[in-house]
C-alpha cells in the first residue's frame, strides 16, 4: 500500500502523486465511498491524502482504497445535483486572494465575500494587492487605508508588482511549504505572479484562471500546481459559485471577525444587525469601530445582492 496526494480530478479518474517518489499515477476509486454526514457529488477532491495500490505499471494505473481524514475542505453547490455539494479542494493550509485596486478594479464586495467563504471553512486568508506600480499617489493612499482596515481585523496584506519586483519575495515566502487556495478576478495577474516565483510552470494566462470550466451547467475539474517541494497552489472558480452556500442569515455575522468580537453585546440574542434597537454592531459602525464598507458588504450578503460581487 502506498500513500499519495490527489493533484487533479477529472470525474471518475484522479491523478495521484506518490509521497515516496513524486511519480504521478492515474487512479480510480475501489467501490463506492461515502463520507459520513456529507452529501457530495464527488467523494474525492484535489488535496485529499489517499492510500493506493499499483494496478498496472504499463498503463500507469492505481486503485485508491482509502481516503484519509480531512483537516478542512471548501465546497460549493453541485451544478447538477442541487441537494448536494461539490468539494473543490481539501486539506488547505491557507487561502490567498489576489486583488487589484485598478487595472482591473477588484470590488471590496468580492474581497469580503471571499473572506466570509474562507472564514466559514476556518481557512486563514492573506490578501495580495497586485499591480501597485500602476497606481497614482492618490490610489496608493487609498490602498494603504484599505489594507490597514483589513489588517486591523486580522487579514495580512502584501503589495506586489512583477515589473518592479515589489513584494515578490514576500509572495514566494507566503506560499512556501503550504497548500494554498488562490482566487481572484481574471486580469489581476495571478499567473504572472506565479510564473515569477515558479518559472518552470510556464503558465499561460488562461491556464490558471480557466482550467476550471466556469460555465453554470458544467462540472468543475480542479488542478493542483507544484511550485516547489511541499509548496502547492490550487485555483478556484469564481466566488459566486463558491457561494456562501451553507451560511444561514442568523450566522453570517459570525464570519465577520469584527462583528464576531461583539457577539453577545446586542440587546437581542437573535439580533441580525440591520435595524434592531441597541445593536452593538450598528453602534460600532456609527462610531467608526467597524468600517462602513464592511457593514455594507454584510448587508448586501444578507440581501443576497449581486452588486458588490
Amino acid at each position: 500500500m502506498h500513500r499519495g496526494l490527489v493533484i487533479r480530478s477529472t470525474g471518475s479518474w484522479y491523478e495521484v502523486m506518490a509521497d515516496s517518489d513524486k511519480h504521478v499515477w492515474k487512479g480510480r476509486l475501489k467501490g463506492k465511498f461515502k463520507i459520513k454526514g456529507l452529501q457530495t457529488s464527488n467523494p474525492l477532491a484535489v488535496g485529499d491524502r489517499v492510500m493506493f495500490t499499483i494496478e498496472d505499471t504499463v498503463e500507469n494505473t492505481v486503485i485508491i482504497y482509502e481516503i484519509e481524514q480531512r483537516e478542512n475542505y471548501i465546497i460549493r453547490k453541485s451544478v447538477h445535483k442541487t441537494a448536494q455539494g461539490h468539494i473543490l479542494a481539501a486539506n488547505l493550509d491557507q487561502a490567498v486572494i489576489i486583488a487589484t485596486l485598478n487595472y482591473p478594479r477588484t470590488s471590496q464586495g468580492f474581497i469580503d465575500r471571499f473572506l466570509v467563504s474562507a472564514e466559514s471553512f476556518r481557512i486563514p486568508v492573506t490578501i495580495v494587492f497586485n499591480k501597485v506600480d500602476l497606481l497614482s499617489e492618490e490610489e496608493k493612499d487609498e490602498l494603504a487605508d484599505l489594507a490597514a482596515m483589513y489588517e486591523e481585523i486580522g487579514y495580512p496584506c502584501i503589495f506586489t508588482s512583477v515589473p518592479e519586483n515589489i513584494g515578490i519575495d514576500g509572495f514566494r515566502d507566503l506560499l512556501k511549504d503550504k497548500i494554498s487556495l488562490i482566487s481572484g478576478h481574471s486580469g489581476v495577474g495571478k499567473s504572472t505572479l506565479v510564473n515569477k516565483i515558479a518559472p518552470h510552470l510556464d503558465l499561460k494566462t488562461s491556464e490558471i484562471s480557466n482550467f476550471a470550466n466556469k460555465g453554470v451547467h458544467t462540472t468543475t475539474f480542479a488542478t493542483m500546481f507544484e511550485l516547489a517541494d511541499n509548496s502547492f497552489i490550487i485555483d478556484t472558480p469564481g466566488i459566486k459559485e463558491l457561494g456562501l452556500i451553507d451560511i444561514e442569515k442568523e450566522e453570517l455575522s459570525h464570519f465577520f471577525p469584527e462583528m464576531r468580537a461583539l457577539m453577545g453585546e446586542c440587546k437581542f440574542n437573535n439580533c441580525q444587525h440591520i435595524n434592531e434597537p441597541k445593536c452593538a454592531v450598528i453602534e460600532a459602525v456609527g462610531k467608526g469601530k467597524i468600517a462602513a464598507s464592511r457593514y455594507m458588504s454584510y448587508l448586501s450578503m444578507m440581501d443576497d445582492d449581486d452588486n458588490r460581487r
